[in-house]
């Protein structure tokens, strides 16, 4: 069973600038993944309807439990 959070993009628009365009990841999401305030995270676009989070300096699980494995379409 695959969890999924839906959100949606959210834009931030100064005077005389480009918008910014912001994700916000739901708490549930963070924990699962470990992911801390601060931390430094990138995306890898793999086409126009992919992206992949990318956390190059992740920290080891904390526990000895794995996630399961994305189930092939």
């Amino acid at each position: 069973m695959q969890t999924t959070y839906p959100l949606k993009v959210q834009a931030s628009r100064s005077k005389g600038q480009q918008p910014r365009f912001y994700v916000s990841f739901p708490l549930a999401l963070a924990a699962a993944i470990g992911v801390q305030p601060g931390e430094t995270v990138q995306w890898e676009l793999l086409d126009r309807g992919e992206l992949h989070l990318v956390r190059p300096h992740a920290k080891p699980p904390s526990t000895r439990r794995r996630a399961s494995p994305k189930p092939a379409p």
